[in-house]
Order: C-alpha cells, then structure tokens, then sequence
C-alpha cells in the first residue's frame, strides 16, 4: 500500500509540475506578443498614398525636346512647350508620377510602338493634369481635362493613338486647343 501512495504522489507532483509550466508558458507568451504589438504597432499602421509618397525624391524635369500645338488648320501655331519623352514601357510606366509640380511651358509626350487604343491614369500622380491622345496623324482624338491626381481610373484615348501629351491641368482650356487640332514635336 505504501507503494501505490507513493506513485500516486508521484502522479500528483508531475501533473503539478506540467500545469506550472503551462500556465508561466501561457504568461510569458502574453507578455511577449504584448511587448512586441507595442513597440511595432506603428510599424504595421496602414499608409495612404500621400503619405507613401511624401518621402519618394521628385524626379526632375530633363528637356528632351519640343512641342507646338497647332490649330485644326496644321499651320497656326497656338502654344509652345518643352517636353521629356517618354518611349519605352518604363518612361511610360513613370510618366509624371510623384511631381509635385511642373511648370506650365512644360509636358511629357508619350511615343508608343504602333497605334493601340490605349488608356492612363493617375496613380501614383500627385498634380492634376489635361491628358491629350492623338492619332498617327498627330492630330487630337481626345482630351481630359482636370483629372484627379491619385486616381486609378481609366482614362481611355477614345480611339487608336500613337501619342499622348500631358500638360498642367487647364492648358489646354487657357489656349484654347480641342479635339481636331494637331501636335508637332522636334527631339533634341
């Protein structure tokens, strides 16, 4: 009998012993994961855009060339500006993201392989824009005007385009250039 006690306390000591290691488990644990949600609880805090892009560097404007709107007829000048190009799908994929301003003399001018209908959008942009599609034939097939920087709505060309120009918002209203008139452009 003294034998069957014994184990028995044995039994009880052991069972003791696991419920004491589980339970500072337990408490451990509840301190750790504490101690860790505190020190990286802003770490993990979800950013918006603008604040994403508040310590991106602004890339800078770099002349690549020239452009001339001209009026339906082809030969009346209506404005000038300077422009970088974009050419391949990595300028394209840039565009003007993360300016945060442009002078008004100046644009970008997008120059794609072959006509596709194509669309833009805004992500990424943080000034509005008037974004212009043209034909082969360089003339205007579509504008938007004052598009909403940040959004990731489609702006489709309307049509088969080859070009696109992107200017400060409201340019094209203060000169006066529409649908039908056309573009020319020199590189330098």
């Amino acid at each position: 009998m003294a034998q069957k006690s014994k184990v028995k306390q044995n039994e009880s000591t052991n069972y003791l012993k696991y419920i004491l290691i589980a339970l500072i488990a337990a408490i451990a644990a509840y301190f750790i994961y504490n101690y860790f949600q505190d020190k990286n609880k802003n770490e993990f805090k979800v950013k918006s855009s603008e604040e994403l892009l508040k310590d991106k560097p602004e890339p800078q404007f770099v002349k690549q060339g020239e452009l001339e709107f001209r009026k339906k007829d082809n030969k009346s000048i209506i404005s000038k500006i300077d422009i970088e190009i974009a050419d391949d799908d990595a300028k394209s994929q840039q565009g003007l993201m993360f300016r945060k301003s442009m002078d008004e003399n100046r644009g970008m001018l997008f120059i794609f392989k072959q006509p596709a209908v194509h669309s833009f959008w805004m992500k990424n942009t943080l000034i509005s824009l008037d974004i212009i599609f043209l034909d082969e034939n360089k003339k205007i097939i579509k504008i938007h005007k004052h598009t909403t920087p940040l959004s990731e709505k489609d702006l489709p060309s309307g049509g088969l385009t080859l070009f696109v120009v992107e200017v400060n918002a409201g340019y094209t209203d203060k000169y006066g250039i529409a649908e039908g008139d056309f573009v020319n452009f020199t590189k330098q």
